[in-house]
């Protein structure tokens, strides 16, 4: 059989074949923003989507946005993968995050509406207060409240104080009894303490079922006479800034202390130089003292209709009695752990074990943690750590696995973005068990989920290997979905064993057998099983690729999808958030279909399949496809051995690309087109169906 010519070459440099990565962000966003206007999910749940919108967006401007603000006041016009320059990129980003805002308080306003119709009430007009409530507000404030207010004055004598990022604050403006002509204005600040609950729920009113609650700015607003006596208030208005709060540092410089270097750069998060201001609608003057005092742009200036921080709104999912406004889960799965030591390695040694989380519990991990630090035949423990959550068994098993006279050595990642004071906390509990602790590597974030038991069994050591495409975290695995693989195949377990001894010892990474890990050779792997599928597709035969990740941003992974794509191979993208890929090119990417599922879970596993000429090849990762996960991170990319559970994966993929519930379609231009049933349709949403599977 004669092979097709190859096609026509694509230039990279061709500003037209790709999304800016920053613009695809925002447009994640929105899609989860539909999540909170969509009346069919439960009202506390769009309320929470509506928090996470605004959570979102902050940790975007605080890392992303500040990055392009300071290249910009540089002068340094960097041009993206669709061509446009940094300013071009800031002026749009601004510009479209403007339509965001004002579709989440349109949003907002919704919500509010329906949580008033369900007996909930957020009073946000103080003339609503009854007689008893404003006895009620003003005993609270005088308990609790006044004593912690601090009320700063802006005047020559008293600058403009450093206020903290993501705070909310009051901008006043006052002037004196004495001054009646209201000629010397005076312009003063009050933070809004975080110490204390955003909402106070007011007495019951006649009607004993509806719950009533006042925001705190609220409070103090009424008792601004307290705080600045002798003064008239002229006008008040609740004002957010968002500053730049990326950490970046020398790490070559600071090898020998990284710990140290690292708390000092947390401390200095807080003070990075305003990206963004939020103040409410209507402020006039104190916007533009605000803005001058910052020196901000107008386009960097957000006005706000009512709220602000939206965050703080998830106060409202630990309600009493509101299950009917929230989703129901499913009980997870039991997994495949069990209490006796000896059965859970025998398991593990007869076949290896496919965990989808939050579908199956996250237990069996903590489990076999548990078992190994107890069990005499466990010598040795070594695991990753990127993110756990605040109440993790995970670090009282390690440290009981030290104090029990095991090996254990904990490889922690203090560069995790907004996790670092938790694991420098976490690093130092270990460290005081006895646990030998690794503190990341040198230009490099340690990104990759292993855990590593060796056991003495009938003279010899065997090796243990759990990995996984999510974080060992128990919190986040009961919403995000993960998959996780336990083995004790001999090739994996060396590769990890190989790997571990060469993250702790700074050595140069070698070519594993089974397992692909970056900086030095995931890309290429990447690479290469994508061409292979290109090759065989121009050889006539059935070619395809299936992948799932978070993000698509790798300009060399996207051109090698094109070229496929142009050779006639058939490719489906399941890509949660930022894809720069433009599918439907005719000519170049008419074979690529891209998908984002946003839902009561987020899609967080990675999982890439190749065809490869009917022998399929699967591989589970830790890393998407972007250049800092292929360059500046230790990832892993491992294979799935057994048939069984690559059918299993066969499965998840193909309710993953029939959802037509909580699926959209990116179409060739940017948008996304959510699916629909219809009556030949039926309707699939594999969040829900992937139970069974």
């Amino acid at each position: 059989m004669t092979a097709s010519p190859p096609p026509e070459k694509i230039e990279l440099g061709n500003p037209n074949i790709f999304f800016d990565r920053e613009l695809s962000w925002v447009d994640f966003n929105f899609r989860v923003l539909e999540e909170a206007q969509d009346p069919g999910n439960p009202l506390l749940e769009r309320l929470k989507f509506l928090c996470i919108t605004e959570s979102n967006q902050d940790e975007f401007f605080m890392v992303r946005v500040a990055g392009l603000i300071n290249l910009k006041q540089a002068g340094i016009e960097e041009r993206s993968l669709n061509g446009k320059r940094t300013s071009e990129i800031v002026s749009e980003l601004y510009e479209k995050v403007s339509g965001f805002v004002k579709k989440q308080y349109d949003c907002l306003s919704d919500i509010l509406q329906e949580l008033k119709s369900n007996k909930i009430i957020v009073v946000q007009d103080p003339s609503e207060l009854a007689g008893e409530d404003i006895q009620f507000v003003k005993n609270y404030y005088k308990r609790e409240v006044s004593s912690i207010l601090t009320p700063l004055a802006i005047d020559p004598s008293h600058p403009f104080p450093h206020i903290l990022n993501r705070t909310l604050n009051l901008g006043i403006t006052l002037y004196s009894d004495e001054d009646k002509n209201k000629q010397k204005e005076l312009f003063a600040i009050v933070q809004v303490p975080n110490v204390l609950p955003r909402f106070l729920q007011l007495p019951q009113s006649a009607d004993q079922e509806e719950r009533r609650y006042f925001p705190l700015e609220e409070i103090i607003k009424l008792h601004l006479s307290d705080l600045f006596f002798g003064m008239n208030v002229k006008q008040i208005h609740t004002f957010k800034i968002v500053r730049d709060a990326d950490i970046s540092f020398n790490e070559e410089q600071n090898i020998g202390d990284l710990l140290t270097t690292m708390k000092n750069e947390l401390k200095n998060r807080m003070w990075g130089d305003a990206i963004r201001l939020d103040v409410h609608s209507g402020a006039g003057h104190i916007k533009d003292i605000l803005k001058g005092l910052l020196e901000l742009e107008d386009y960097q200036v957000m006005e706000i209709p009512t709220l602000l921080n939206l965050n703080d709104l998830m106060f409202f999912q630990s309600l009493e009695k509101t299950s009917h406004l929230k989703f129901s889960y499913p009980v997870p799965k039991a997994g495949f752990a069990t209490k006796k030591s000896e059965s859970i390695f025998a398991e593990i040694r007869k076949n290896d074990h496919l965990l989808h989380h939050p579908y199956e519990s996250f237990r069996s991990i903590e489990d076999m943690l548990k078992i190994a630090s107890q069990d005499p035949k466990v010598l040795a423990i070594k695991m990753t750590l990127y993110r756990t959550s605040g109440d993790s068994p995970i670090i009282q098993y390690l440290g009981e696995a030290a104090e029990n006279g095991k090996q254990v050595t904990v490889l922690v990642e203090l560069k995790a973005r907004f996790d670092e004071e938790r694991n420098i906390r976490w690093a130092k509990k270990l460290e005081d068990s006895g646990v030998h602790v690794v503190y990341g590597v040198v230009g490099l974030k340690i990104h990759c989920k292993m855990l590593l038991i060796v056991r003495r069994e009938d003279d010899k050591l065997n090796r243990y290997v759990h990995l996984g495409t999510g974080n060992y975290n128990s919190t986040t695995a009961r919403f995000y979905t993960d998959l996780s693989l336990f083995t004790a195949d001999p090739e994996i377990t060396e590769d990890v064993a190989i790997l571990f001894n060469t993250i702790t010892s700074s050595g140069k990474m070698p070519r594993l057998t089974k397992i692909h890990a970056a900086p030095t050779f995931l890309k290429e792997e990447f690479l290469r099983l994508i061409q292979r599928e290109t090759d065989n597709a121009l050889a006539k035969k059935e070619a395809r690729v299936i992948f799932k990740m978070n993000s698509l941003v790798d300009a060399d992974v996207i051109m090698k999808l094109y070229e496929a794509s142009q050779a006639g191979v058939k490719i489906d993208l399941i890509i949660r958030g930022i894809c720069c890929l433009r599918p439907g090119i005719p000519g170049v990417s008419e074979n690529i279909r891209v998908r984002s599922i946003i839902g009561r879970y987020l899609e967080h596993s990675r999982i890439y399949s190749f065809h490869n000429s009917g022998k399929p090849e699967v591989f589970l990762a830790s890393a998407d496809c972007m250049p800092r996960n292929f360059q500046r991170r230790i990832e892993v990319m491992f294979p799935i051995l057994q048939e069984k559970h690559k059918k299993r994966i066969g499965k998840i993929f193909d309710l993953l690309l029939r959802d037509n519930t909580q699926a959209r379609v990116l179409e060739s231009d940017g948008s996304y087109v959510r699916l629909t049933s219809g009556d030949d349709d039926p309707p699939v949403n594999s969040q829900i169906d992937l139970v069974e599977i």
